[in-house]
């Protein structure tokens, strides 16, 4: 564990926000007994709807998704900036339960018994554009309710919340509901809210103010139908966390509060982190510490760890995988439904072995590529490399180690007659490897270094983050014993759209070979946490 790159749980009874260093977006969380399950957006990633589940609020392990594949049109290609929006996750009637929108489809929901095991295929609860930002609340009457946002750019709508009556069993709305807050003119960009019944209090917990400069505002009416009063519990004050908002109120065994939101951190994504909370005496949330003579309190970097009555080991979501299992690490997601076809665990144990699927589009880059095998950055300064066996790809083919978003970089190698190796009186061996560098965006792709590989199909190919999400690559033919550092200038990571860089494998081209990867392994770099 000392080797990951960001370990949130101090050792001494003390945690280091961001609890989850990751692009786990829209974080919500449940407590059921003594474990805690965590989901966020996946937006057009799959599978998506990660669940997490931790024992004490600080470590957390990744343990499934809810939708393996997207069943709905148009996802054997990526849909940026798609699909899954800002999901709420609850437990009722000994059931867990996810409801999320889509903004091109509507309000979705699945159920599953247990949250690790297989999730019941998506169910769409209300139609419509726009329609985001979803979480439902079982009343003690026997009643439920649906709250939701809407997105501006298919709906016309802004700044509103919506509260929708819902069936008991949670499979339909009964009617349009109403709007019960405009935030317009006091909470502009009002969005992302979660429902919560105590004392009863209908509270709804929901940011404004904007993904990277907003606040976490709370709102409180002794009807579901308001009026609603609010007040801002959370702000980004003196500190450096921004847009300090959108995420879940869990309560203890133990009786304590605790607040899970996000922070936008640019080509990082969307990070996790974990706020103290407490109730005043009038019944308003209090998150994060105040500073002397102030209202509204401020995230924090470092504090003491949830009560939860146990000592629980230290875990981080995975990153590296020496691809020894069956089937691929929950960390890997691909750009759109994935092609069985796209790759292979078993023929070569060990290894993975990705298929080289053509590349779409009239640009011939990879940002539209369907196949291409992904993980989040893990940490503010990371490295990442992996071994690959090119001997399988075939003339046009290409694969190797990339790095996406808006803008994407890959080191990789291909294969072409055009790049052979001229033979010399030495009698150097013809090769027609080559590796190179190119970068692109959803415009094309272009070129700007290359290295004829004569006499090896085997190379390490590395890449070392920086904190401040500039990047550069090197390379190794001996096995490891020496790495060279391809001659550019550094790159600078790029989020894509609304999600965070990321990191993986491809393989794509013309030829249909296939390329090989031995492991892929992520390591903390010196500096990189402090």
């Amino acid at each position: 564990m000392a080797q990951h790159p960001w370990v949130p749980d101090q050792g001494d009874g003390t945690y280091l926000n961001p609890i989850v260093h990751a692009d786990y977006s829209d974080p919500d969380v449940i407590r059921v007994g003594s474990d805690f399950y965590m989901t966020a957006s996946s937006f057009g990633h799959v599978p998506g709807l990660p669940i997490l589940h931790s024992r004490d609020l600080v470590n957390w392990r990744l343990i499934n998704h809810a939708v393996p594949r997207m069943p709905l049109a148009g996802y054997d290609a990526p849909q940026h900036g798609g699909g899954v929006w800002a999901p709420s996750l609850r437990y009722h009637a000994g059931k867990y339960w996810i409801y999320y929108g889509d903004p091109d489809v509507g309000i979705l929901m699945t159920t599953a018994d247990d949250p690790a095991g297989e999730w019941a295929p998506l169910h769409l609860v209300k139609p419509g554009k726009g329609l985001i930002d979803v979480c439902p609340l079982w009343d003690e009457d026997g009643r439920a309710y649906l709250i939701h946002a809407y997105a501006h750019s298919r709906s016309g709508i802004k700044h509103k919340l919506n509260v929708c009556e819902m069936s008991a069993d949670g499979r339909s709305v009964l009617g349009e509901g109403r709007i019960v807050y405009d935030g317009t003119d006091k909470h502009p960009t009002l969005e992302g809210p979660k429902f919560y019944k105590r004392d009863g209090y209908y509270y709804i917990f929901a940011p404004a103010g904007g993904v990277a400069t907003g606040w976490q505002t709370v709102f409180r009416s002794d009807s579901v139908w308001g009026p609603y009063e609010d007040r801002i519990a959370l702000h980004q004050g003196e500190t450096e966390v921004n847009g300090p908002h959108q995420g879940g109120w869990v309560e203890l065994a133990s009786g304590e509060s605790w607040f899970v939101h996000f922070q936008d951190k640019g080509p990082y994504g969307r990070v996790v982190h974990l706020q103290p909370m407490s109730w005043d005496e009038d019944g308003w949330p209090v998150m994060g510490e105040r500073r002397s003579g102030e209202a509204i309190g401020e995230p924090v970097l470092r504090w003491r760890k949830p009560n939860v009555g146990e000592a629980c080991a230290v875990e981080v979501p995975a990153t590296s995988d020496e691809f020894d299992a069956p089937q691929l690490g929950l960390q890997w997601q691909w750009q759109a439904n994935p092609d069985m076809r796209w790759f292979d665990l078993s023929t070569r144990p060990g290894f993975i072995r990705l298929h080289v699927v053509p590349r779409t589009g009239e640009n011939g880059g990879l940002y539209m590529a369907p196949n291409l095998l992904m993980q989040k950055f893990p940490a503010p300064a990371f490295a990442a490399e992996c071994l690959v066996d090119a001997m399988g790809l075939k003339d046009g083919d290409s694969g190797g180690l990339i790095v996406f978003g808006y803008r994407y970089s890959c080191l990789a190698v291909r294969i072409g007659t055009a790049n052979a190796v001229k033979a010399d009186d030495a009698g150097v061996s013809n090769s027609p490897l080559t590796l190179y560098l190119a970068s692109g965006d959803k415009t094309g792709e272009a070129e700007s270094w290359s290295l004829p590989l004569a006499g090896t199909e085997i190379v390490r190919l590395r890449v070392e983050v920086s904190a401040d999400a500039s990047y550069v690559y090197s390379y190794s033919l001996d096995d490891g014993a020496s790495y060279a550092e391809v001659p550019a200038k550094a790159f600078q990571a790029s989020e894509g759209h609304w999600v965070g860089a990321k990191l993986g494998l491809f393989a794509s081209g013309s030829g249909g070979g296939q390329l090989e990867a031995d492991w892929f392994r992520v390591s903390a770099r010196v500096g990189g946490q402090k």
